[in-house]
């Protein structure tokens, strides 16, 4: 198990759940624009927000987002340590840096100082990109590399007395990433935030957001997580949680599983189950929903579904937990089982 640190309010790692992060696209001296990309973003069910800080304005802001927005935010610096300590003292409840771009030992051990005086984690790390040119030289472009690079980091961090560190080993690459996390969760017992950096647009992006992070999630590595995709930052927030799903960490919701359907099929199983699922979308309860092609197999392959339905050309079926208890014409299927599904949710919405 990994050490807890505390993000604002919210812990991290030592055993509570996985946290979901995203990231401001908004200039975040752009008050108005940053606090409601936050406002969709919290909707969306992010538990941390983390913005840019190019400039001292930038800086200042961070005090104003933070009165009207309702979970931890993050400074992200680069080559500034007095933008560094400008962010903390205007209230960031985490900083990301890296201690080799923002001065020598009297900047970082300044950064330090504030970081221990405010009682703040830090994430540092290393990404393809940013693999010092001793570790590149020793390991190449590798796992080794990357996870030597982020420990000398936190190595300098530890050298100044800062102990609340969370760390990240990214690439592109799926296989990479992977292989370096594994390495490093072997070597410490910091907190980790995963995900694929730079994975892409929406549609590869998912992909290789959900077979990297997913592979990690199972091997029980990752603290914090971000899907980075070049989109809508609540796109990354709804692609987590789905992940959070697949692999069991999230099971407050509805879910909803649909045959991939063949010529036995004789009804708009297809077109139901996509209006089931966009419908459950809101629903924070744990259920089971099937919409199923036929009823060759439907009652029995989703035998464990609190609801399901299954049909033909005449008739569909509707079934609870595989026992069929009511037949409909196919062309009611759709309204008879929205009557079902209804009851079945109750008052369970909860927009997340």
């Amino acid at each position: 198990m990994t050490k807890q640190v505390h993000v604002g309010k919210l812990p991290v790692g030592g055993g509570a759940k996985v946290a979901v992060q995203s990231m401001c696209t908004a200039k975040t001296s752009s008050v108005e624009e940053t606090v409601a990309q936050i406002a969709r973003l919290e909707e969306a069910g992010c538990e941390i927000v983390r913005c840019s800080v190019l400039d001292e304005a930038d800086a200042a802001a961070f005090a104003k987002i933070k009165e009207r927005i309702h979970i931890p935010i993050v400074a992200d610096i680069h080559f500034s340590h007095k933008l560094a300590i400008a962010a903390i003292e205007a209230g960031a409840d985490k900083v990301r840096i890296n201690p080799g771009n923002i001065g020598g030992e009297r900047e970082i051990a300044a950064v330090a100082d504030c970081v221990r005086a405010h009682g703040i984690p830090v994430r540092v790390g290393s990404n393809t990109g940013s693999i010092e040119p001793q570790f590149l030289k020793k390991y190449g472009r590798s796992a080794e590399a990357l996870v030597e690079s982020a420990l000398s980091n936190v190595r300098t961090l530890e050298k100044f007395g800062v102990n609340d560190i969370v760390i990240s080993v990214k690439a592109s690459d799926v296989p990479l990433t992977v292989r370096a996390y594994r390495l490093l969760a072997a070597k410490t017992d910091y907190p980790l935030h995963i995900g694929v950096t730079e994975a892409g647009t929406r549609e590869m992006g998912i992909v290789k957001s959900a077979v990297g992070i997913g592979a990690l999630l199972l091997d029980g590595i990752g603290d914090t997580l971000r899907v980075s995709l070049n989109e809508d930052p609540v796109e990354e927030v709804e692609a987590a949680y789905r992940i959070l799903r697949a692999v069991g960490l999230d099971e407050n919701f509805v879910d909803v599983v649909a045959c991939p359907t063949c010529g036995r099929c004789g009804w708009d199983s297809m077109g139901l189950a996509h209006k089931v699922q966009e419908f459950v979308r809101p629903y924070r309860v744990r259920r089971k929903v099937a919409v199923m092609g036929c009823v060759v197999n439907g009652p029995g392959e989703a035998k464990d579904a609190d609801l399901g339905i299954a049909g033909g050309r005449q008739n569909c079926v509707i079934f609870k937990k595989g026992e069929i208890f009511r037949t409909v014409p196919s062309e009611r299927a759709e309204e008879a089982f929205f009557t079902e599904l209804k009851e079945l949710l109750g008052e369970q919405r909860k927009d997340i």
